[in-house]
């Protein structure tokens, strides 16, 4: 038994760094929550994983997972200093058994439960990979064994029943390393122990917002988005094209009964429908952003890129404030008004889960929102690997975004500068550097949206690849040389709930602009919690053709400074005209679903904003349409 090639291979941390306006955000991220919370957070500033009489069970761990790939992108000799010493206490606290970390956690867990060194052990493995530490590659052997011990008693229960992929990822991670078939054994173990994610999703019973009668672990949403990886990962274990399969299965089966316009699926706290005004849990967002980083790299299909830049570009900024010192539990395609509410719309999610706070409704979120921004980067670039039926021993851009890789390409070092302003600008420059001659292929991922892709060679031809493809540049590099990748960037429209209409450029959802009031309603600033109160109308219906709309929109670009996901600082606007439907407002606390178009309306026609989705903080992203 051995593990099966994979299409991509994700470069070793550090590989990838950021450049342009993405080390603008990952650094707001450095000087926000995620650089701070040691300061004044007791369940990471006092975590019994590190010797504290804090909690000691996912809170340190999510941090970490996201502190160490934040740190080494960004360089950060503070950061980087503080991960390691949560490395280094982890380690010594390793028992003589093999154990790591608390045995037994009376309020959060039970004796030996694994699923917090899930997580511990992608933190590790992403040091390692950063550092060479090679203690930890002895170490999670040591762990290992004593785990499979513990489940040959007592087999995976409770969170760890469903999130057995998340730690399938590091058994992975280190048979590849050493080569050892027990380790295989382990992961086949916990393949079996594991929630049959796979016959959820060839019967699945959850066509609309679950009734609380069917609420458990299996309509849990951050434990779906982790799940979407589960038979991506195995089928490198398995070898069965029916494996491959089953993610693409489930990301069909979650955007057809609960998909929303930024790709995401609803889930607050469980699956809860198509209607713009259910929420998604930002500990839903980042889990399904790693998983389609996984499946990516397990199943080379393109589409699972353009949905995890979806992702990225609006779901995940619109759940944070622009600085990064406050996020929501909960956030809503079509948002009108975050406030405390004892009547709301979600599942089961409580009265504070959309405002924006330090930890809203539960603290998960807190402590799981930093592996988002850093880990997307890392996967920007992968390798194309050597025995895949695909061009082998060369490099991808898999997702795209201004970054520098430093790797090696058949024993020769090579530097790759990717110079753009995407997702805001279509345009593309990559620029090849190595040390020496050296031929390999160059993959450039070609989005579905993307009819009409010019990429321009270093000889001056140009190609006009497929959208929805890779396209494969085979050719020996002799020195610096740039290729130019132009994706147009169409607005496109697109029907949703109720026959309303989302409209988006690129990889980016837009959303009608609300007038925003931030009120403080707790806590101390930076770290404070806020409502935010709508100024300006925002029952609108749209005025323009869904077949042609760019003829009734105009197209207006700002410099590109720093942060760019806030209404003051957003490079892209889009002018629109729409009416008011005086009719449409609240209903439990949200918006009122979109009143099923074409709509009429006989109030005037006036000038609407449009921003990025992942700018605003209240919005409407889906919205119905006139009658013409």
């Amino acid at each position: 038994m051995t593990l099966q090639p994979r299409p991509f291979e994700p470069l070793p941390l550090g590989q990838v760094r950021p450049a342009g306006w993405l080390s603008d955000q990952l650094q707001i991220q450095a000087d926000g929550l995620t650089g701070h919370l040691p300061d004044f957070w007791p369940d990471v500033a006092r975590s019994q994983w590190i010797g504290g009489d804090a909690e000691g069970w996912e809170r340190g761990p999510y941090w970490l997972d996201g502190l160490v790939p934040l740190a080494v992108l960004l360089g950060d000799d503070r950061l980087m200093a503080l991960a390691a010493h949560w490395v280094d206490r982890i380690l010594a606290s390793q028992q003589a058994d093999g154990w790591l970390g608390p045995v037994h956690d009376t309020r959060y867990g039970y004796a030996y439960d694994p699923w917090p060194l899930f997580i511990v052990l992608k933190a590790l493995t992403q040091h390692h990979e950063a550092t060479g530490d090679e203690r930890i590659p002895e170490a999670m052997a040591r762990l290992f064994r004593k785990l499979d011990a513990v489940l040959a008693e007592r087999p995976l229960r409770s969170w760890a029943r469903y999130r057995w992929a998340d730690l399938l990822v590091s058994i992975h991670w280190l048979y590849e390393r050493t080569g050892e078939q027990w380790l295989l054994d382990l992961g086949a173990r916990v393949q079996h122990q594991g929630y049959d994610w796979r016959a959820q999703f060839r019967s699945f019973p959850y066509w609309d917002k679950v009734h609380p009668i069917e609420r458990d672990q299996s309509t849990h949403g951050v434990n779906v988005a982790m799940a979407l990886k589960a038979y991506g990962v195995w089928s490198r274990q398995s070898g069965a094209a029916d494996d491959r399969e089953v993610p693409l299965r489930m990301l069909d089966l979650l955007e057809q009964y609960h998909g929303q316009a930024t790709g995401m699926f609803s889930c607050d706290e469980h699956l809860a429908g198509r209607s713009p005004a259910q929420g998604s849990e930002l500990c839903a967002v980042v889990e399904a952003m790693y998983s389609l980083e996984m499946l990516v790299s397990a199943l080379g299909t393109p589409a699972l890129a353009d949905r995890l830049e979806r992702l990225a570009y609006n779901a995940l900024p619109a759940t944070l404030t622009p600085d990064m010192w406050a996020h929501q539990y909960d956030q809503q395609v079509n948002q009108v008004v975050c406030q405390v509410s004892d009547e709301r719309v979600w599942t089961s999610n409580g009265p504070e889960s959309n405002m924006y706070g330090l930890q809203p409704n539960y603290p998960c979120c807190t402590a799981n929102l930093h592996q988002g921004w850093p880990k997307f980067v890392a996967h920007l670039w992968m390798r194309t690997t050597a025995d895949s039926s695909g061009p082998g021993d060369g490099l991808a851009a898999v997702a795209y975004g201004p970054c520098t890789v430093r790797t090696s390409v058949r024993g020769v070092d090579v530097t790759v500068m990717e110079d753009t302003e995407y997702p805001f600008d279509g345009a593309i420059r990559v620029t090849v550097r190595p040390a020496r001659p050296v031929r390999f292929p160059l993959l450039l991922r070609v989005p579905a949206w993307a009819d009409g892709a010019r990429c321009v060679l270093p000889d001056g031809e140009v190609s006009t690849p497929r959208a929805g493809t890779f396209v494969t540049i085979e050719r020996e590099w002799p020195g610096e040389t740039q290729v130019t990748q132009e994706l147009p960037m169409r607005i496109r429209a697109e029907r949703r709930f109720n026959d309303s209409v989302a409209l988006s450029r690129g990889p980016l959802l837009l959303a009608l602009q609300i007038g925003e009031s931030w009120r403080q309603i707790g806590g101390m600033p930076p770290a404070a919690d806020w409502e935010v109160h709508p100024t300006t109308p925002w029952a609108y219906a749209l005025d323009l053709d869904p077949v042609a709309p760019e003829a009734d929109l105009t197209v207006e670009h700002r410099p590109l400074r720093g942060g760019p996901f806030s209404p003051e600082s957003a490079p892209l606007v889009v002018r629109a005209r729409g009416r008011r439907l005086p009719a449409w407002g609240l209903e439990r606390g949200a918006a009122a679903p979109p009143p099923v178009g074409p709509v009429r309306s006989n109030e005037p026609l006036e000038a609407l904003t449009l921003l990025p989705y992942g700018a605003t903080g209240l919005r409407l992203g889906e919205m119905p349409l006139l009658a013409r």
